[in-house]
């Protein structure tokens, strides 16, 4: 018997859909897009010419004062929020958390004439990501744009030093927030009634963080507290 022979099958020999190379899109960076909120024109100029000699930044409104600031917000949902906390309507550390509950895609780098490490503590608990010092702003406010509309934090290194120090105040001694303010200004020489005046409290409240700060740390003089604070880096 002939063996029978297995003919492989002829291949198709017709064309198929033509098989397009995957295309490569070229993704061109965005800038930055900033709105500026300070009262002061010369100021908002000043940083206008800052951030425009960048190229991957791009201001796009400014606002001299809330309601402005609100308006450009919404309008142009920019990525980030210069925001100077001592504007003329009363700006601050609620202005700060109110605008982070509103516009939540806008990171804020918050710009003060306050070296204050309390004040920073505050302003980055209320929703900022960054934290600079006026005078410092031809220096560092590029810096803290980029870092903010990264997502990172930035605190001006004349500010970050004495935050750190506030921070282990607060977890070394278990001081309050509150209690490290007053602390630091016990140390800087001001008297109950000013640090009550300065803090919008009663001297009598003031007296009583004074205790409780003698208490917890178990100093008996404003000497001690003096040198404590000091020590700890937070008074310079």
């Amino acid at each position: 018997m002939a063996p029978h022979l297995h003919v492989a099958p002829e291949p198709n020999h017709e064309p198929g859909p033509a098989v397009a190379p995957a295309a490569v899109e070229e993704v061109a960076t965005q800038p930055i897009r900033v709105v500026l909120a300070d009262d002061h024109v010369l100021m908002r100029r000043s940083m206008r010419l800052l951030l425009d000699a960048e190229d991957d930044v791009e201001v796009v409104a400014e606002a001299a004062d809330h309601m402005a600031t609100v308006r450009h917000l919404h309008g142009h949902e920019p990525d980030v929020l210069v925001l100077d906390l001592r504007m003329s309507d009363g700006s601050g550390i609620e202005t700060v958390r109110s605008l982070c509950s509103r516009v939540p895609q806008t990171r804020i780098v918050v710009l003060t004439m306050a070296d204050d490490p309390s004040f920073a503590q505050r302003a980055l608990a209320a929703g900022a990501c960054a934290f600079v010092v006026k005078e410092l702003a031809d220096t560092e406010l590029v810096e803290a744009v980029r870092a903010a509309a990264a997502g990172e934090e930035y605190v001006s290194p004349s500010v970050s030093s004495r935050l750190d120090a506030l921070h282990r105040a607060l977890t070394d001694n278990k001081l309050s927030q509150r209690e490290v303010e007053v602390l630091r200004l016990i140390a800087l020489g001001h008297t109950s009634v000013e640090i009550a005046n300065r803090l919008h409290l009663s001297p009598r409240t003031i007296e009583t963080h004074r205790a409780h700060i003698h208490k917890k740390l178990g100093l008996k003089t404003r000497a001690e507290l003096v040198r404590y604070a000091l020590r700890r880096g937070l008074i310079g």
